[in-house]
């Protein structure tokens, strides 16, 4: 008879998951490296006292946010590469609602996160209890139900039990390179405190490894077969190449064919930016070198990309009518994605198995040498951007060569919406892979420093370097006390420029009126002074305020010796962004409007929506 354990459900629930391992460069790691948790009548009692018992193995972590913790957890994984994850815990009720929009980011980026909400009683007996949500005709309804859409994989314990299949189908989603993404198990918090009976095999130590699918074979030769054919063939690369480890796999394949090389968002550092067949970004916020050849291409290979409409230039980017796409995916359903040829397989070994097919096929070296020429001619445009300026408000190009110059490019710089995006995606030259952490897939605004925070967890020895705009600075910076409680320091550049310039750009280029964006558009009875400076140094961090580039640079070279979270506080332009390089986005303007600029931009909108092609 196979021996058992008597524990509560949340105190096998702890001690499974301290038994998950995984393994890196030869040394054995614990799979999950902790928990995030803000508890609550919810979890406190079952789940508080069980973290409690694991703390050693399984160390529990405080936040002041549960968005926030829940975002320092995905950038956790994303900085392992998926190679290692976190949980996080919040009470029922709005403590859980409040993580459901890191649920959402996690989901689009696909990027695991073991989420684990406290839920109602099981048993009813004291419904509703605080906070509870009631369903006036689905008693089984909890506001937990928010999860569903944006969870790999849902399930609601509501018997001790339970747990045991739960976890086990957790557990597969979350280390499966195809299915990756958000788990949520919605935990009854009566259930959490009853006991059962469960086998000791259930803590057994497992040892997780990445699964490494191989392409079918004839789908691997339909794909030789494209790339042989193609004469101006090009290779996108997103963040699969990065999860897989591919980067130098892809770098000898670009190199053994002479094929160019552009990085989505999520794919950017794949290969380092100086790499002579590195075109940079492509697509809304790419580069003029990578985007040139884009709209030439008559074979796109789409490598661990889902192909974004920011990629893309909204599918009026590729304007060759022959154009192919090859679509190397460990997920079918972006492999095949607008009729591509799929070749459904981890990333690296696809691309290790492509190179021995192609032989000794090289592309048309017009096409190689044109790529090169272009790349050259876009570094020097880029240098112009981020030169240095004695304006008395600069753009945010120029705090990014600042950033550049007095740091260099062995950091791991970070950020997520506004205006950095693009500017950093066209301009910030990565020196290895996964030092550009963009989280471009939600834009989830709030992002930067709680991603900062997980960026640090994972990589404790190295700079990390947020950059993040006032909108979202104000909108998320409570985990500027939790950086500086844990004793992880962050280096935060914060690009003052009074509002959201990002969104106020893009209402004028619709053609509408500045209105509620920036303070001084937005109604108002008198326009806010923010002292970020003491607001950052008032949670913990060391604080100043720079009064030019040159400053800037000055108070980041000095930042690199400080022990404790770094915030350096710059006004910059709103209204200015990098002319050279992007691409049309579609963003509709209304075909009925009192104002002449709306209807010149519907005219110009119109014509630009004809370059669309649609796909499946």
């Amino acid at each position: 008879m196979a021996k058992t354990v008597r524990l509560t459900m949340a105190q096998a629930l702890t001690r499974h998951l301290a038994a998950q391992m995984t393994e890196i460069d030869g040394e054995r790691l614990p799979l999950f490296a902790g928990v995030w948790a803000i508890f609550g009548h919810g979890n406190v009692a079952g789940l508080g006292e069980a973290l409690y018992g694991v703390r050693e193995q399984l160390p529990t972590f405080r936040a002041h946010n549960e968005q926030a913790m829940t975002h320092a957890a995905i950038a956790f994984a994303k900085a392992t590469f998926r190679r290692r994850m976190m949980a996080a815990t919040t009470s029922i009720g709005p403590g859980a609602t409040n993580m459901v929009t890191a649920a959402a980011l996690a989901h689009v980026n696909r990027l695991p996160v073991l989420l684990l909400p406290g839920d109602v009683f099981a048993n009813r007996i004291p419904d509703p209890v605080l906070q509870q949500v009631e369903d006036f005709g689905d008693a089984t309804v909890s506001a937990n139900d928010c999860f569903r859409p944006v969870s790999r994989y849902f399930d609601r314990i509501t018997r001790p039990e339970q747990i045991v299949p739960a976890l086990g189908r957790a557990m597969q989603v979350l280390t499966d390179p195809a299915e990756c993404g958000p788990v949520t198990l919605a935990l009854c918090q009566d259930v959490q405190a009853e006991a059962f009976d469960y086998p000791e095999s259930f803590f057994a130590e497992r040892v997780w490894l990445p699964r490494r699918p191989r392409a079918d074979v004839r789908e691997l030769r339909e794909a030789a077969d494209a790339i042989g054919a193609a004469q101006k063939p090009l290779i996108i690369a997103g963040g699969g190449v990065l999860y897989s480890g591919a980067s130098e796999e892809l770098a000898k394949f670009a190199m053994a064919t002479g094929l160019p090389v552009c990085e989505t968002q999520g794919g950017k550092s794949s290969l380092p930016d100086d790499h002579p067949l590195n075109m940079g970004a492509v697509g809304v916020t790419g580069t003029a070198a990578a985007n040139r050849l884009a709209e030439e291409a008559d074979l796109v290979i789409a490598v661990g990309t889902r192909l974004q409409d920011f990629t893309t230039g909204s599918w009026a980017l590729f304007r060759n009518g022959a154009k192919r796409i090859v679509g190397i995916n460990v997920q079918p359903f972006d492999a095949g994605k607008h009729r591509a040829v799929p070749v459904v397989g981890d990333a690296r070994e696809c691309l290790r198995e492509l190179r021995e097919a192609m032989g000794d096929w090289n592309a048309p070296s017009e096409w190689t040498q044109n790529a090169k020429s272009g790349k050259a001619e876009w570094q020097s445009e880029a240098d112009a951007a981020t030169a240095a300026t004695n304006a008395a408000l600069p753009s945010d190009a120029q705090v990014i060569g600042a950033v550049q110059r007095a740091l260099g490019s062995d950091i791991t710089v970070l950020h997520a919406a506004g205006g950095l995006p693009g500017e950093l995606h066209k301009l910030w030259r990565a020196g290895k892979p996964g030092s550009y952490h963009g989280e471009y897939g939600y834009s989830c605004m709030g992002y930067e420093i709680a991603g900062g925070l997980g960026a640090k967890m994972a990589r404790p020895d190295e700079e990390i370097v947020v950059m993040v705009g006032d909108g979202s600075y104000l909108m998320l910076n409570s985990e500027i006390a939790t950086s500086v409680m844990l004793g992880l320091k962050l280096t935060i550049v914060l690009l003052d420029n009074r509002g959201f310039g990002c969104i106020n750009r893009l209402q004028v280029a619709t053609g509408g009126e500045s209105f509620n964006n920036l303070f001084k558009d937005a109604r108002h009875e008198s326009l806010p002074e923010v002292d970020f400076v003491s607001h950052a140094a008032s949670l913990g961090a060391i604080a100043q305020k720079a009064a030019s580039i040159a400053e800037l640079e000055e108070a980041l070279k000095r930042a690199r010796g400080n022990e404790r979270t770094t915030v350096i506080v710059i006004d910059t332009d709103p209204l200015i962004s990098t002319e050279a390089g992007g691409h049309w986005w579609d963003v509709a303007v209304p075909e009925v409007s009192e104002r002449s600029e709306v209807a010149a931009k519907r005219r110009d909108y119109e014509e630009e929506t004809k370059r669309q092609r649609m796909g499946d």
